[in-house]
């Protein structure tokens, strides 16, 4: 039996859609010295020996990228379509460069949504010779991945009324933009060691999980440790904030990251 793959997790954004700070933003949070009140949109990379996966490419990637000097990049999940997650797109060119076709897992309906907003990368004949070139992997919440000998299943979770996927890699869980999930979902969570989940604010918010909605989530998992993120600036400030949360649960911030136990 082959030994249990020791990953890396690296919060590349912690912020909602229109980072922290918002532009015009007169809240407190905005003016905070805190680094950890800086938050560029969300995403995460996931790595272990040689290998790196990104989960989203949202308006800051090319930013993200830079500040964790990422050389390489084995591929791109997405959860959806929202900007937030795929403004970043072009600037996976690159990679492109160096590696050829840069492979991206997504749904059919994502796939449509990136065509319609990439079309030069998609494009099959007189294409603009620097575009990026992608190779296209359809997953659903029924697929089963192995990257390299670490198992990822898709998670559906509903933020609002739109189908996203979240994403397990081994025993560690990425749920992003949700609000609601199936009891068949919820039940490829058991067992794990660390849920990273959106926290978006105090206040409920019809699409995302508030701080309550998003601790009795936690709770009804009991993973060993959680994080928090998608956050707003109304969330407060990360210090006081993370004052007041159970012991085994964590606001993440831009540039965290933690291994695989």
């Amino acid at each position: 039996m082959s030994k249990i793959k020791q990953l890396k997790v690296t919060f590349l954004g912690t912020g909602t859609s229109t980072g922290v700070p918002m532009i015009t933003s007169t809240h407190p949070v905005a003016f905070s010295n805190d680094p950890k009140d800086k938050r560029l949109r969300s995403s995460i990379m996931i790595s272990w020996d040689e290998t790196t996966y990104i989960i989203d490419s949202g308006p800051d990637f090319r930013q993200q990228m830079i500040r964790e000097n990422v050389q390489s990049i084995n591929g791109i999940l997405f959860t959806h379509e929202h900007s937030d997650h795929i403004a970043g797109f072009d600037d996976i060119r690159p990679y492109s460069f160096r590696m050829g076709e840069v492979p991206i897992y997504l749904t059919n309906r994502v796939l449509r949504a990136l065509e319609k907003r990439y079309d030069y990368i998609f494009a099959t004949e007189n294409r603009y010779p620097s575009a990026a070139k992608v190779k296209s992997h359809i997953i659903s919440k029924d697929s089963i991945l192995d990257f390299e000998g670490v198992k990822v299943i898709p998670v559906e979770v509903m933020h609002g009324n739109l189908p996203v996927l979240g994403f397990r890699f081994n025993n560690i869980a990425y749920l992003t933009d949700i609000k609601t999930i199936t009891p068949e979902e919820k039940e490829k969570l058991k067992n794990l060691d660390t849920l990273i989940v959106t926290g978006l604010r105090k206040e409920v918010h019809s699409t995302h999980f508030n701080i309550e909605e998003a601790l009795e989530f936690i709770e009804s998992l009991n993973p060993k440790k959680a994080y928090l993120t998608h956050i707003s600036e109304l969330l407060g400030f990360h210090e006081e904030v993370e004052k007041e949360l159970p012991k085994n649960v964590f606001l993440a911030y831009d540039g965290l990251s933690f291994t695989s136990e």
